[in-house]
């Protein structure tokens, strides 16, 4: 069964709080049990001074027969008897020693037995007192010494075993502590391991793939494996990805179809001309068929095969432009990529624009080569129109060994890019040319056609001055 993220961390947390609840309650409880403990060890403390206290005077009384020493002893025993009564009737449940019953009883004998010896004492007449004193003492010493040893060791022993309860209860405590401690280090260990691995890792791995999202890699993202919601994610991710692309071919091509309309009118120019030599060539041709040097009629008809050629090439690039093509990158030379361009744009080049190419011959990358010549083709006829069709347009190209890198730069001296605009214009449908002029979508989508291939798409300008715009693609290794 397969537990969602948010119950596992739910699970977790509430588990870690069980276990802290638990380990305080352990905790407290045994403080209090301690607190009574040492409680308990001051009572019996004062107990055993009592008694000592009682037997101090018992003692005395046997070596003065002072009825002053034997009151006191029992006045001590009464406190005694009064204090275990207390210590029972409050510590019952915590004392070490449960049988205090027996002993409080063992202590009311040693009280009784002081008690019938000072009535002796004081029932026996003025001229027999020391004879029968003497005979009273030594019949009644032996049974209350013996008695008050008892008590005296027996509660010298509770207090012992209070005392190593204690010990065994602080033992304990320190174990109890470890144990809960290492039982929440494992816990959050495991916590901290499902973090780091189940979601921190899985969200890593989103945010680059989304990272490479904004800087336009649409590559799907690969699968987590991981059968929660982060792997929902990532589906979602892709779905939305494959939408993208298909809108993005669809926007490619649209945007193609646009641009053939522009070129329409150069095309026809560009056909027109071949025609009309040919037309020429061959009416030519018709007048000297039958009378004319069958060298020069044939050499004509080779001037009209030549138009013809012209005229094919013309037709061919421009299907080759407009065919809905998938993304087929290879060797491209830059210097053939930008005549090629320019080739097809030439009817809308008047010939007060000079044209500059600064391009090596062996200067090279891998490309798809229609998607970058739209490229060019968009942004060569935004350099025309920006400079009103007059000015130097100036192409270049070279590589950059350090950062494995072409770059092309196209170069214009128009009338520049506000600088408010030009945060602006390689966004969808931006455009600052007059309704019927513009889509808005060339620079958008030369941006992302430069973006599929792994590179950039740069602008400097300056109004009055001209723009620049540079083409930035990786080198593969070679």
């Amino acid at each position: 069964m397969n537990i969602s993220v948010q119950k596992r961390i739910s699970i977790a947390f509430i588990t870690l709080v069980m276990l802290g609840g638990i380990i305080w309650l352990i905790s407290n409880y045994r403080n209090h049990v301690l607190e009574l403990k040492f409680d308990i060890i001051s009572e019996k403390n004062q107990l055993l001074n009592t008694i000592l206290e009682a037997r101090r005077y018992e003692k005395n009384y046997f070596l003065y027969f002072n009825k002053k020493d034997l009151a006191e002893a029992i006045t001590y025993t009464s406190q005694a008897e009064n204090k275990i009564t207390d210590i029972i009737n409050t510590y019952r449940a915590h004392v070490t020693s449960q049988d205090l019953s027996a002993y409080r009883k063992d202590l009311q004998r040693y009280k009784r037995s002081l008690v019938a010896l000072e009535n002796r004492h004081a029932n026996t007449h003025y001229g027999e007192r020391t004879r029968e004193a003497t005979a009273a003492s030594k019949e009644a010493q032996a049974t209350i010494r013996a008695l008050g040893q008892k008590i005296t060791r027996e509660l010298e022993q509770m207090v012992r075993q209070e005392r190593m309860s204690v010990n065994r209860i602080v033992r304990e405590s320190r174990i109890y502590m470890f144990l809960g401690a290492f039982i929440v280090f494992l816990l959050s260990a495991s916590v901290a391991f499902f973090l780091i691995f189940r979601i921190n890792r899985p969200l890593r791995h989103i945010g680059r793939a989304v990272k490479k999202i904004a800087e336009g890699d649409y590559e799907k993202i690969p699968p987590l494996d991981t059968n929660d919601e982060f792997d929902a994610f990532v589906q979602s991710l892709n779905t939305m990805i494959s939408e993208v692309n298909k809108r993005n071919e669809q926007l490619v091509q649209s945007r193609k179809m646009a641009s053939l309309g522009t070129l329409t009118s150069g095309v026809a120019h560009e056909l027109n001309n071949p025609l009309n030599n040919i037309s020429t060539s061959l009416q030519i041709a018709l007048e000297e068929l039958e009378d004319g040097d069958p060298a020069y009629n044939k050499e004509i008809l080779a001037d009209a095969e030549t138009q013809i050629e012209r005229a094919r090439d013309i037709v061919r690039a421009l299907l080759e432009f407009s065919r809905e093509r998938s993304f087929k990158p290879r060797t491209i030379y830059i210097r053939n990529l930008v005549e090629e361009s320019l080739k097809l744009i030439k009817g809308e080049m008047p010939g007060s624009v000079e044209v500059a190419i600064e391009v090596s011959d062996t200067l090279h990358t891998v490309m798809d080569f229609r998607r970058m010549q739209q490229v060019l083709i968009n942004l060569t006829l935004n350099a025309v129109q920006a400079m009103d069709n007059q000015g130097r347009l100036t192409i270049k190209a070279g590589e950059d060994t350090e950062k494995a890198e072409i770059w092309i730069q196209i170069q214009d001296t128009g009338k520049g890019i506000a600088p408010e605009h030009k945060d602006k214009i390689f966004d969808p449908f931006f455009t600052t040319k007059e309704v019927g002029k513009g889509t808005g979508l060339g620079l958008s989508v030369s941006h992302g056609i430069v973006q599929n291939h792994g590179g950039r798409i740069e602008v400097e300008s300056q109004e009055d001055v001209g723009t620049t715009f540079y083409i930035y693609l990786p080198v593969p290794p070679r």
